[in-house]
């Protein structure tokens, strides 16, 4: 949720707390704020319980980051140094699985795969996906294959009059020129 949406929340929340001590009635409640009943009679419970600061807002959800400060920016530090830097040769791209790796060998934390990626956009990175290519790969034969062998192999596709344009019924007989398939069949029952 944006700040935004939680600033609203907030907002509504509060509201539904000045309702409440009027004395009106959650369903009320949840007609007048626009939210559901649901939300309306656990924000009653909740006022109820412990009144309006019951009802205030507890920050942001989720988990909380494992990394201090200090290790984030060590951790943006070794991500600008790039993976050649640390291990990975083949390729220069960050992936989500790389960089939970980096994690687990330089801070001894456990981090998902979704989880690094949220960390470096937090960070400002983006994961990659690297290029499935073999190494050998020779680009100058790849092209010589497709002006010269790939037009030999190729199928040539349907000529455009055979076909009918609708998914639900064939054209009909008459339509169809005299020498394509089922030129001659029978017209169409009623």
């Amino acid at each position: 949720m944006t700040a935004a949406g939680r600033r609203r929340r907030e907002t509504v929340r509060m509201q539904a707390a000045e309702l409440f001590e009027q004395a009106i009635k959650p369903s009320e409640v949840a007609r007048h704020l626009r939210v559901s009943l649901k939300s309306a009679y656990q924000w009653h419970q909740l006022w109820r319980d412990g009144g309006r600061e019951a009802l205030a807002s507890r920050g942001p959800g989720g988990s909380r980051c494992r990394l201090s400060p200090r290790c984030l920016e060590k951790l943006a530090g070794y991500l600008e140094q790039g993976p050649a830097a640390h291990g990975w040769v083949e390729d220069q791209v960050w992936t989500a699985a790389r960089v939970a790796l980096l994690i687990g060998r330089k801070f001894h934390v456990s981090y998902s795969v979704s989880g690094a990626t949220r960390l470096m956009h937090r960070l400002g990175f983006s994961p990659q996906v690297p290029a499935r290519r073999v190494a050998e790969r020779d680009e100058q034969a790849v092209a010589v294959w497709k002006e010269a062998t790939w037009v030999e192999v190729k199928e040539p596709g349907r000529p455009a009059g055979a076909t009918s344009a609708s998914r639900t019924k064939q054209g009909s007989p008459e339509s169809r020129p005299e020498d394509a398939p089922g030129a001659g069949a029978a017209a169409p029952r009623s």
